[in-house]
Parts: C-alpha cells; structure tokens; sequence
C-alpha cells in the first residue's frame, strides 16, 4: 500500500509521497516513491507512483535510461520530453511495454502488476501541469475546479482536500493540507508509513523550491499531527449536541 498526493494550485505544485512498501506485517521495507527529473532552467518534472514494486521501479529505470521510439529508433528519457503532456505519454509507453514483458507471467504467477503514477511538472513557458497514469498507460489531467490528485490509499486523506483545496490555495497552504491529508491517512492506514517525501515547484521556476523527507521525528509534521488532532477536538464539541433525545 502506499499513498502519495499532487495538488496543483495557481502558485504551483505539491507532490507528497510516504515509502512504506509491505508484503505482510512482518515484511515492511522502506522505498522511495517520488522521483525527480530535471533541466535547471529548462524543465522539471516529478513522478510518484503506487502499485506493485517492481513494475513501478522498472517504469522509473525506464524513464532514466530511455524508451526506445518505435517511429525513429532512438532512445527517449523523460527529460528529453518537449512538454508534460508528451512525458505522461511516454510514462504511459513504460507502462504498456512492460505489460507486454512481463504480464503474462505476472499473471501465471497470481501477482498483481497494477500500478499508477502521478507527473507533475513544466517545460519552458508552457503551463504547469499535473496528470495521473492508470495500469493501462492513458492518462488524466486535472484542472482549476478540483487540483488535486491521489493514487495509493486515498480515501482517508481526501475529504480534507475536499474542504479545503482550492486552485487559489497558496503554495505553503497547500503543503500544509498535503501533510494533513497525509497525516490522516497515517493515522488509519497501517499499510502507509513514514518517512515522507516531498517536492514542491513554484510556477514559472522550473526547480524545485524544497525537496526534503520528513522523518519520524521531524518536529513541524509532529506539531502539525498534535494540533490538527487538537483542533478537531475543539471543533466536534463546539457543535451543539443532537437533539434527537
């Protein structure tokens, strides 16, 4: 299980992801999930991904070392894309040319292969972009009206997006949000764990402005968990009571 989130507001983009990797309560590994690829000045793009382990790392050495272009013949990386849109097709390309390798034995072997990414990023003086690639390569793009998106175990974490992201949110917000919805997610999902990994973009830099991980004693996500554990204590007793007795 794992459990990584983009949110892309008119200031830029967040992408979170946890690293917990688990094959059964005794078998818990840690795994990096959020990759980042860039032209200082020229692109960046960021990759998170979900699903099976092994197809996600093999779509990642892909990405780096190139896919090779069934029209021209050469050798395509994800930095070498001219724009985001042609980076999500090219993650999406990974994808189906490893289902064509490796599926049917994954298959025989009553492995699930399924896997899903998020790609955020910008080329140039294009727009800033957010996309989300499903198992079978195509793809999806958000938008101003929900600018978020989540692959992994999402639902714990989405009602907060829900109430609270907009496409004006600013940047540091929106990463605050981010780290609520994936606090929340913590706290009720086993199968997602820290440490974090995070990115974030401001629109037009094309260079991340932080990229860190978060740390089980990392003192602001502490504070941040205890307050937001607080604040919802405060909330649900300033309700008046039912008064349905």
């Amino acid at each position: 299980m794992t459990y990584c989130v983009g949110i892309c507001v008119r200031d830029g983009l967040v992408m979170i992801a946890d690293t917990r990797t688990n094959a059964g309560v005794d078998n818990v590994s840690i795994y990096r999930k959020l990759f980042l690829f860039s032209v200082p000045g020229e692109k960046i793009f960021t990759v998170a991904t979900a699903g099976n382990l092994s197809v996600s790392q093999s779509v990642i050495h892909l990405l780096e070392e190139g896919l090779v272009n069934p029209q021209t013949g050469e050798r395509e990386r994800l930095v070498d894309m001219p724009s985001t849109f042609h980076a999500a097709q090219l993650i999406g390309r990974a994808v189906q040319q490893l289902n064509a390798e490796q599926g049917d034995a994954l298959t025989r072997a009553n492995v699930a292969a399924d896997v899903t990414f998020l790609l955020g990023g910008q080329v140039g003086g294009e727009d800033l972009r957010l996309f989300m690639i499903y198992a079978a390569g195509n793809f999806i793009a958000c938008g101003p009206e929900t600018p978020f998106l989540q692959i992994g175990e999402h639902k714990y974490g989405k009602p907060i997006l829900d109430r609270s992201i907009t496409f004006e949110t600013g940047l540091h917000e929106a990463l605050k949000l981010g780290l609520i919805s994936m606090d929340s997610t913590l706290r009720s999902n086993i199968g997602v764990g820290l440490p974090l990994d995070l990115v974030t973009v401001r629109r037009g830099a094309l260079a991340p402005e932080t990229s860190c991980r978060v740390e089980a004693d990392d003192h602001y996500f502490r504070d941040l968990s205890d307050r937001w554990s607080a604040a919802l204590r405060a909330a649900h007793r300033a309700i008046p009571n039912p008064p349905y007795f």
